[in-house]
């Protein structure tokens, strides 16, 4: 236990990985290994140092463990007592050891069917989407499409937009919704302007969190129908579907549909949507 009575744990590093000490109020421990790799920099035959890039990937790694640790135990924290658990958390020696103080609250009113509105993207091919508040053409310009994302990550509390390069487009950014996340990319026109060129949703296994992200194409939900049955609905509209491993591609619609690559509660739907423009011979922008 804690100072103040609450359970606590910590996500610690060492050299060859990470894991996850919980201690419950009888002081018995729970320990979890994470996969990640540790902290010890690997450059192969040669002795090369530690580049300066090094120390900001493991706060990135370790940043993430501690949302899925968080997500995890909130997950089963509700299974178990039906609430909700936030983790304060404290670094010890930032950033490869963190403790964190548990505290129980109200379950959160989107784990209850109908309580919460989810936030749907409505995916119109050759378009871009239909958001609850905004429209994302395949027109709209770079920084008009990162003021969309500015406006969901204030409207429902989300950390800021994050930026990160993908090969092949001039920008990339993404926001955090519930437990899932929309993400754009954009590339430079032959006018030399910016605009829109992809909308990928992801969402992962489980609960999708407060508003939960649904992604919409034709009536149909593509992150929650069994991917399986999204498949033989398009091939029954016409659709020529190219499958490949877990991948279904639409190159007419430009709709790339992906399952996770381990095995888990998601096996056998989707979690990953991207939307590009159209790729078919006809298609003009």
């Amino acid at each position: 236990m804690g100072p103040d009575g609450r359970p606590r744990g910590c996500c610690c590093a060492a050299a060859d990985g990470w894991h996850c000490v919980v201690v419950d109020d009888a002081g018995g421990e729970r320990r979890t290994e994470l996969s990640a790799s540790g902290t010890r920099w690997n450059s192969g035959a040669r002795n090369d140092p530690e580049p300066v890039w090094w120390r900001q990937r493991l706060a990135e790694t370790a940043g993430g463990l501690r949302g899925l640790i968080a997500e995890a135990l909130t997950d089963a924290t509700f299974g178990e007592f039906g609430a909700e658990a936030a983790i304060s958390w404290f670094a010890v020696d930032d950033p490869v050891d963190w403790e964190g103080l548990v505290t129980l609250g109200e379950p959160d009113p989107a784990r209850f069917p109908g309580r919460v509105p989810p936030f749907v993207v409505t995916l119109e091919p050759g378009r871009g989407a239909v958001l609850p508040d905004a429209h994302l053409l395949f027109s709209t310009r770079a920084a008009d499409a990162w003021a969309t994302l500015d406006a969901v990550a204030e409207l429902y509390g989300a950390p800021a937009p994050r930026d990160a390069f993908v090969c092949g487009f001039a920008g990339h950014r993404s926001v955090r919704v519930g437990r899932g996340s929309l993400a754009l990319s954009t590339e430079e026109g032959a006018d030399g302007v910016e605009r829109l060129a992809e909308i990928v949703g992801t969402r992962g296994a489980g609960w999708g969190g407060n508003p939960e992200l649904r992604l919409r194409l034709d009536g149909v939900d593509l992150l929650d129908d069994p991917a399986a049955d999204v498949v033989t609905l398009f091939r029954d509209l016409g659709h020529d579907v190219v499958e490949r491993g877990r991948t279904a591609r639409i190159p007419a619609m430009g709709l790339n549909l992906h399952e996770p690559d381990r095995p888990g509660p998601r096996t056998g739907r989707f979690t990953t949507v991207a939307l590009q423009f159209p790729s078919a011979p006809d298609a003009v922008r």
